[in-house]
């Protein structure tokens, strides 16, 4: 079906600019191009503000209302706009957005943030070219929407397996839009906060275009609406209890952060330094267990990096882990770097340590990272790249991605892994559920990014991956945020940053699939798709209406 064009005012719908452009030509082109900037000017700046906005929607700020307002701001300012005048508007709403969300990447060099928040930039600049084009089909709050999905779609992939923070999602982990992960996960929830912004953008429009009855019937249909995408999510159940399918219905466990030396890019300190902390804080836990005044946990899980040396090839580390899973007496899941493939490559795993008295002693079972850090954890174009930037030499060796999903039997639980930065990525997650894993581990190491926001924005982002996934989430991190996440999302125990601590609690073991889980990545699909069939479209009856 051929949607029409929505009927406007020719010279409204390139904006103001477009007015001027169209006024007889004076003075020089520096003079035209002059009051072209100023024209453009208030909108830029008020791009800007909307992109802080949106930055100050996610933790450590969490005012998540501030989303629905960014995208509300974003729809009006790009509203029946050339592509061209909305892809600057677009470019001016993300980079202060992202220069604000991705301040914790200083810790590595201004060049890198800035760098990555001016490319990441460059996806909204498109999307908002695509919204203006959009505006002028009937229903446009909902191709908006969908234009929002698309445009998180393609950061989660590309480019170098992309980079998927900054989705709507994850500043709305604990808003009413929350348990709509459970149906559709992370992309359907950015798509219905898209949604509410868009038709409250929608509102604001239908009152300045008059005083009329029709009007405010409009306005208030769309914000009806667009509460109505918010609160349908009270109406999604979101079970807790453990189930006994797969095995026992609880778990007694038992997280471990033993602390580092200090924070920043050389947290490690002296070789076993970390190594030591938690082999310390596993002994102390023991000798409360054995005192009374601690549960006896079934089983144990020890950080990202929390060997800091190979426990293979160290025979120090080898037999001081050993000590301490014989002192506890139930299995470790230990995080250590050990040697990759070949001499130029290692590995970032999680290894299942077994008692002195099990049936199979010492390691077994191991999970290794499937998504290395781009420049953080290998540096693509290596022979390259490090001849003009000699930071890159500070990573000495490439970690090789892992090729397995981490479903490890630990104790009585059988778990799904994932280490630090995988918890953004939808499929890692999905797949750590739907093969197996009855509660969520993320393994991790923040310590190189301790006084910042960072260790907030990956806090939130498991809380959102317990709701989608219907599993309870162990975060296990050298210096914090270390918690235990219940399947609804609400957070049972957490520690302090830059602090050894310790946390046991009994968690449920789930084994039915949420909605999500079985759809998989359709909904993101679908909805990524539509939008750029939306955009197309439009595109295609504007060019046909000019020719006409």
């Amino acid at each position: 079906m051929v949607l029409p064009l929505d009927p406007g005012p020719r010279v409204d719908d390139a904006g103001p600019d477009a007015a001027a452009d169209a006024s007889p030509p004076a003075g020089s082109r520096w003079a035209r191009r002059r009051r072209k900037l100023r024209a453009g000017f208030p909108r830029t700046v008020l791009a800007l503000l909307c992109g802080v906005l949106l930055a100050l929607s996610f933790p450590p700020y969490g005012v998540w209302p501030l989303s629905l307002v960014a995208v509300a701001g974003l729809s009006l300012l790009t509203h029946r706009r050339t592509a061209r005048q909305a892809a600057w508007t677009g470019f001016a709403f993300g980079a202060p957005f992202l220069i604000w969300l991705l301040a914790w990447l200083t810790v590595i060099g201004a060049d890198a943030w800035l760098l990555l928040a001016v490319f990441e930039s460059l996806f909204l600049a498109l999307m908002a070219a695509g919204l203006a084009v959009v505006s002028r089909l009937p229903g446009w709050p909902l191709w908006t929407a969908c234009l929002w999905v698309t445009q998180e779609w393609a950061r989660d992939r590309v480019p170098l397996g992309g980079f998927p923070w900054g989705r709507l999602a994850f500043a709305n982990t604990t808003s009413p839009y929350t348990p709509l992960a459970a149906l559709g996960g992370a992309p359907l929830v950015s798509f219905a906060v898209a949604l509410s912004g868009a038709l409250l953008a929608a509102a604001v429009l239908a009152l300045r275009a008059g005083e009329g009855a029709r009007n405010r019937r409009k306005a208030l249909g769309a914000v009806a609406v667009a509460l109505a995408a918010g609160v349908v999510g009270y109406a999604v159940p979101l079970p807790t209890a453990g189930t006994t399918a797969g095995g026992p219905a609880q778990a007694e466990v038992a997280l471990i952060q033993g602390n580092v030396p200090h924070a920043g890019m050389d947290f490690l300190g002296r070789p076993m330094q970390v190594l030591q902390n938690h082999v310390r804080a596993t002994e102390k836990l023991a000798q409360e267990v054995a005192a009374g005044t601690a549960k006896q946990p079934q089983l144990v899980i020890w950080p990202e990096n929390s060997s800091d040396v190979n426990p293979y090839d160290t025979p120090e580390a080898y037999t001081a882990i050993q000590g301490a899973v014989d002192a506890i007496g139930v299995p470790i899941l230990v995080g250590a770097l050990v040697d990759g493939p070949d001499a130029q490559h290692v590995q970032n795993e999680g290894i299942v340590w077994a008692p002195s008295n099990a049936a199979e002693p010492g390691p077994g079972a191991h999970y290794t990272k499937q998504h290395p850090v781009p420049f953080g954890e290998y540096v693509p174009f290596r022979s390259v790249l490090s001849k003009y930037i000699t930071r890159l030499q500070r990573v000495a060796r490439d970690f090789a991605p892992g090729t397995a999903t981490g479903i490890l039997q630990v104790g009585p639980a059988r778990i799904g892994d994932v280490i630090c930065f995988e918890v953004a990525y939808d499929g890692i997650v999905s797949d750590a559920v739907s093969k197996g894993g009855r509660v969520l581990v993320v393994q991790t190491n923040n310590a190189t990014y301790e006084h910042t926001g960072q260790p907030d924005q990956q806090f939130a982002m498991s809380r959102l991956r317990a709701v989608e996934h219907g599993r309870a989430v162990l975060i296990a991190a050298t210096s914090g945020i270390s918690a235990v996440i219940e399947p609804d999302g609400s957070v049972l125990k957490r520690t302090q940053l830059a602090t050894a601590a310790e946390i046991e609690a009994s968690v449920p073991l789930r084994d039915p699939l949420t909605v999500a889980d079985r759809v998989g990545a359709a909904p993101e699909w679908f909805l990524a798709v539509l939008g750029l069939l939306a955009a197309g479209a439009a595109a295609g009856l504007r060019r046909r209406a000019g020719t006409r």
